[in-house]
């Protein structure tokens, strides 16, 4: 079943919410998928701390609690500016969130599709998926090294 199939469905998801199960060496990671929260619209970083840092991590260097579960790290979401010639990619970073980019890095799309999602849970209201978007994006740009 397709991830468009399942949030179809009815089944809005968030990916990756990671738990340790075990103690001490047997630790082992297992990824589970549960109802996508609601935020604040208007809140980029709340948005931020509910989605994102879970595997990007709550600073954006890509040590969330997620990092074991992964295929390939996140990346330094602090780093983007400096990557870029100093110049934060506020469209790559659009495109990466609505998910109409294929990273590389996402593997086989491990990391959600937020625009869809975001369009689910706004009821398909585009000025509130916009919104949304444009707000974490924002936040994104904030945590960028000075």
């Amino acid at each position: 079943m397709t991830l468009h199939t399942k949030l179809g469905a009815g089944c809005l998801l968030v990916w990756l919410v990671v738990f340790l199960v075990g103690i001490g060496a047997t630790q082992q990671t297992q990824i589970k998928h549960v109802p996508i929260q609601q935020t604040a619209r208007t809140s980029g970083k709340e948005m931020y701390q509910t989605y994102c840092a879970v595997c990007h991590g709550i600073d954006g260097k890509g040590h969330g609690p997620a990092v074991e579960a992964l295929k390939v790290p996140p990346p330094d979401l602090t780093t983007l500016a400096k990557l870029n010639g100093g110049q934060y990619p506020s469209d790559h970073v659009r495109s990466a969130i609505e998910g109409d980019l294929r990273l590389s890095a996402h593997g086989t799309k491990e990391m959600p599709v937020w625009g869809y999602l975001f369009w689910r849970m706004s009821q398909g209201q585009r000025s509130e998926v916009q919104l949304r978007v444009v707000n974490l994006n924002s936040y994104v740009a904030s945590l960028q090294e000075k």
